[in-house]
């Protein structure tokens, strides 16, 4: 890789975006990031450009005289807005792409979702499984991989990178209700015995995957998820056992939970999205032996690893994360539990 290669991040300043400045950084690249707000601790060696991804103009000039640009932007399924998915995961990337086009940008990687196969016919899920997006979410995300496609048949090097579900030191979300259940020694709920096999994925083996990618020319998609890894019962049942709060799991049906998660999501009372009521229950779990034998990528950390780390951070961190300013981005707040906080009552 040449010296001081440059890197747009799009969406620099959110979680996985953040978790990405650093490796680029690390690596020796001139790193450039876009996003709404500045990140919290803006390095010296960083510019920064303030814009909203459906702004043409913004993100044309955020991606002059870039080598690579890394695109991270998106509305998450915590957002539960249909009109956003659409306008800033599907026409967003639109913009981005055309930039891309018009700054002869040599490479882009489009951080992508496992959200676009849906519930899976068959797991493992390869690169080659058909997609099936179930909630709007994943099918915006799809429609983001079908513009860079096209890109692609108009000469641009995209390549694609799919994750499952993202953990790591500082990531929050939903996650921040279980980790905070489990710091008071609550009851955690899991479907039908919390059976399914379920993979997560740490985002600095994330982050390794698609510098790794931006690196190797020529347009692929890679799907990324932890090596070591098993059902979402012993994910939490392992994490409890490290937390020693008396934290137990509690099964719950799935055919009367998920309708009800639905309901209480499209009323507004429940953190939860499309996304999450749709898979909480459910297995999912990626190949991930393109990337590992193309990238020369090995994640290096298993679901319990990412979960114990996840959760320490949390614990060290919590004070200051309870009261975490409310225009960070969705993976880096506290959410509010809304009618889970009833249902914690029960369990």
């Amino acid at each position: 890789m040449p010296d001081m290669t440059t890197a747009l991040v799009t969406g620099g300043s959110g979680y996985f975006g953040t978790v990405l400045v650093h490796k680029l950084l690390e690596r020796g690249y001139a790193v450039r990031v876009f996003d709404l707000h500045k990140p919290e601790s803006l390095r010296a060696a960083l510019q920064f450009h303030e814009g909203d991804i459906r702004d043409t103009s913004a993100v044309l000039a955020a991606c002059q005289n870039m080598d690579l640009v890394f695109h991270n932007v998106a509305q998450v399924p915590l957002a539960k807005d249909s009109k956003l998915f659409w306008s800033v995961n599907r026409d967003g990337t639109r913009n981005l792409l055309n930039a891309c086009m018009a700054q002869k940008v040599r490479k882009v990687i489009y951080t992508s979702s496992s959200a676009i196969y849906g519930i899976p016919r068959n797991n493992p899920v390869t690169e080659e499984t058909q997609p099936s997006p179930g909630e709007d979410y994943g099918r915006a995300k799809l429609a983001g991989e079908t513009l860079c496609k096209e890109s692609v048949s108009q000469g641009l090097d995209v390549s694609i990178v799919r994750p499952r579900t993202i953990l790591g030191h500082g990531r929050l979300g939903l996650f921040q209700i279980l980790f905070e259940w489990i710091y008071q020694g609550k009851n955690i709920p899991v479907l039908d015995g919390g059976k399914n096999i379920y993979q997560f994925v740490h985002a600095d083996d994330l982050a390794d995957a698609c510098v790794l990618a931006g690196e190797k020319p020529g347009a692929q998609d890679f799907n990324c998820g932890a090596n070591s890894f098993g059902t979402m019962r012993e994910a939490l049942e392992n994490l409890c056992r490290h937390a020693g709060t008396g934290s137990r799991m509690k099964s719950l049906p799935m055919w009367l939970m998920e309708p009800a998660m639905n309901v209480s999501s499209a009323l507004g009372v429940s953190p939860l999205g499309a996304y999450h009521s749709l898979m909480y229950g459910r297995s999912m779990y990626f190949d991930v032996s393109k990337a590992m034998k193309q990238l020369n990528w090995t994640p290096r950390y298993s679901n319990d690893a990412m979960f114990t780390e996840s959760y320490e951070w949390y614990v060290k961190n919590r004070e200051q994360v309870l009261k975490a300013r409310s225009d960070a981005s969705r993976h880096q707040s506290p959410v509010k539990q809304g009618i889970l906080a009833v249902l914690q009552k029960f369990l």
